[in-house]
């Protein structure tokens, strides 16, 4: 018989040894029981002993802070970076930036990795402006810049044109992994072309450099584009991988290319693709979205997983014109012996009948979904959106504020849309970390609510935390400025826009804003730099006009407006008709009234017959005015006897007078 294998003399590599191969493997309490072993036999720790423990997929805080003052206490902190490294991540991939800060400071060996370790985290959260600000002193601090950090901060900046040239500065352009990240970075901010230009130079093109393109393309104005480069792609020799025939057939979907799509799908056969779940649930929806339902069931039953991600992208793309309801598909999906999970039931919440909502509650119930943050906020949302607010309201206030983000911002918006602006204050005040969104809704219900002070105030405390500022929130700013005439907040708000890349909508509040604070020269500025313009845009101009004196300016510019080929609305001849009244423009206002219908296809309404009679009114053409009251097509209102009784009372006219 042989004797048993000696076995190997214990030594702090060995312990090292075991103790990373117990770490990569996520058992972490083995590992520390390995370590306390290593530290009982009096073996010292070395730079490789934490590492792997701290950067296991299973470490928890508990263990990081039992590890953290045996770093102290061996010195490590402070004659070599693994270590400290590993803490700095693992405190920054929790979002516990105090502790990776203070952990970085205790560093005195730092090393590029520990500086891309913080930045990465950084931007993981959100939090942009903290990751510039390390970034650059990391540029300051000597210890050089990798690869890895340019692909850190990279999507934290919103135009990645400054850090490409630093990139050519120090000729790290001919990294892949970097301008790969740069390809990547130029397409999220939507500058396509650039990112095209950028790929044409590229000396080494791998398939992560022409999935960014084609994912670039696929999701711009121009997805035809995305198919054009999938076949040049394959005619050079590169071969497609699952992200880029998911692309491609995102593109498909969203040109509706049947033929395209179904060559794509060939492909996938012939690259024995078709047993991938990601691209399986790619084709689903392409077939879904493009051809019908039955396509993409087909597709689903035949799918060897009977994979979850299939009958989620089923629910997501079926019409309810050509198919089943989402409730349907969802016990179809029981049926098969798939239990739905928070993407089935939050993609069959998008758009569902009552009754199919509230069977689908019950079985978001049932399965223990009732938690889930998008499903709860699906939840909320589809009731609101019933307008059942009351059920909506029930059911949002009884989920945990602090792990149901989401599904708060949600019910502090059906609040908003109940104008129960206060109630919304109260629920996002109680919410310890606000996002963009929960500070946008409340900045808003302040707005609403017409606290001004408090609104700017939340505002102030917004830029302060890092947050983007968004559109919705320089609208409701810019409501107050122009309630309150605030000309001089205005203008530091228009600063702030300008920085930003505003939609039309906030253009055409500035307008509107700088009209009523009576700056017209400054609101047709704003109209003449605005990228695209709409029929609010012209109507919040001709408007400004006419309140500011400038009537026959409005006149004119209604009539440009006709000849840029935006036909106008009656609230646009609302405007130029109140122009007209302020103007006393009688005869042009009276001309615009008559041939509405004509001219325009738009019935006068009782607003547009107010208007007239007050114009007329005004200028004492009181006979002309009980005319148009006589001729309306509809029973005159309170509103319009009341000025035209006050338009005979400035002129000292009496009924008998005029009705005689």
């Amino acid at each position: 018989m042989r004797p048993p294998r000696p076995s190997p003399p214990l030594s702090a590599s060995l312990f090292n040894s075991l103790i990373a191969s117990r770490a990569r493997a996520g058992r972490s309490a083995d590992a520390l029981s390995l370590l306390a072993r290593m530290l009982a036999a009096g073996f010292a720790p070395t730079a490789f002993t934490f590492a792997p423990i701290i950067s296991s997929p299973s470490a928890t805080a508990c263990c990081a802070a039992q590890l953290h003052p045996h770093m102290l206490k061996s010195g490590l902190l402070h004659c070599e970076p693994y270590s400290g490294t590993s803490l700095v991540g693992f405190f920054g991939r929790s979002g516990r930036f105090d502790e990776a800060l203070k952990v970085f400071g205790e560093m005195t060996v730092r090393s590029v990795v520990t500086w891309n370790s913080l930045i990465s985290s950084f931007v993981q959260f959100g939090r942009s402006r903290d990751a510039l600000f390390w970034f650059r002193e990391l540029v300051r601090s000597g210890d050089g810049l990798s690869d890895g950090s340019l692909v850190a901060v990279l999507p934290a900046i919103g135009s990645p044109v400054q850090v490409h040239g630093l990139v050519k500065k120090i000729r790290m352009d001919s990294f892949p992994a970097v301008a790969n990240a740069l390809l990547s970075s130029y397409s999220a901010c939507g500058a396509i072309q650039v990112t095209e230009k950028m790929f044409k130079e590229l000396v080494f093109r791998d398939v992560v450099s022409w999935n960014t393109m084609i994912t670039g393309f696929a999701r711009s104005n121009a997805p035809e584009r995305a198919f054009e480069l999938f076949l040049s792609m394959k005619h050079q020799g590169d071969l497609p991988n699952e992200t880029t025939f998911a692309s491609v057939l995102y593109a498909c979907t969203s040109m509706n290319d049947l033929e395209h799509g179904k060559f794509i799908h060939a492909k996938v056969i012939k690259q024995n693709l078709n047993t991938s779940v990601f691209v399986n649930t790619s084709l689903v929806n392409f077939y879904a979205t493009c051809i019908g339902w039955r396509d993409a069931r087909k597709l689903v039953e035949e799918d060897p997983q009977n994979s979850p991600t299939c009958w989620n992208a089923l629910i997501s793309g079926h019409s309810d014109s050509d198919g089943p309801t989402s409730l349907v598909i969802l016990r179809d999906m029981l049926r098969s012996g798939i239990k739905p999970n928070e993407v089935s039931f939050s993609a069959s919440l998008k758009d569902p009948s009552l009754l199919d909502l509230q069977q689908i509650h019950s079985l978001v119930i049932r399965f223990g979904h009732a938690g889930n943050d998008y499903v709860s906020s699906g939840i909320i949302s589809s009731y609101a959106s019933h307008g059942i607010v009351s059920n909506a309201l029930t059911y949002g206030v009884a989920l945990d504020p602090d792990s149901c983000s989401v599904s708060m911002n949600v019910l502090a918006g059906a609040y908003n849309k109940a104008r129960m602006y206060q109630e919304t204050k109260e629920l996002l005040l109680h919410q310890q970390d606000r996002d963009t969104v929960s500070w946008s809704i409340l900045i808003t219900a302040c707005a609403r609510n017409g606290d001004c002070i408090e609104a700017f105030g939340f505002f102030e405390q917004m830029r302060i935390l890092g947050h983007r500022v968004d559109n919705h929130v320089f609208v409701s700013l810019l409501s107050i400025c122009t309630k309150n005439n605030s000309l001089d907040l205005g203008k530091l708000i228009h600063g702030l826009i300008i920085k930003t890349s505003p939609d039309t909508y906030v253009d055409n509040m500035l307008l509107d804003m700088y009209a009523k604070c009576g700056r017209i020269e400054d609101c047709l500025r704003v109209f003449e730099e605005m990228e695209h313009r709409n029929i609010i845009s012209w109507t919040a101009v001709i408007s400004g006009l006419g309140l500011n004196g400038f009537s026959h300016k409005a006149l004119a510019w209604f009539k440009a407006m006709e000849e840029d080929g935006c036909k106008p609305d009656k609230v646009a001849i609302l405007a130029v008709l109140s122009a007209c009244r302020h103007g006393r423009l009688v005869q042009e206002g009276m001309k615009i009234l008559k041939n509405m219908k004509a001219d325009y296809s738009i019935e006068a309404e009782m607003e547009h017959y107010i208007c007239a009679v007050d114009m007329l009114c005004k200028c004492g053409y009181l006979k002309e005015a009980e005319v148009v009251i006589r001729g309306m097509p509809f029973q005159p209102s309170t509103a319009i006897w009341r000025t035209f009784l006050q338009g005979c009372k400035t002129y000292g006219v009496t009924e008998a007078q005029v009705f005689s």
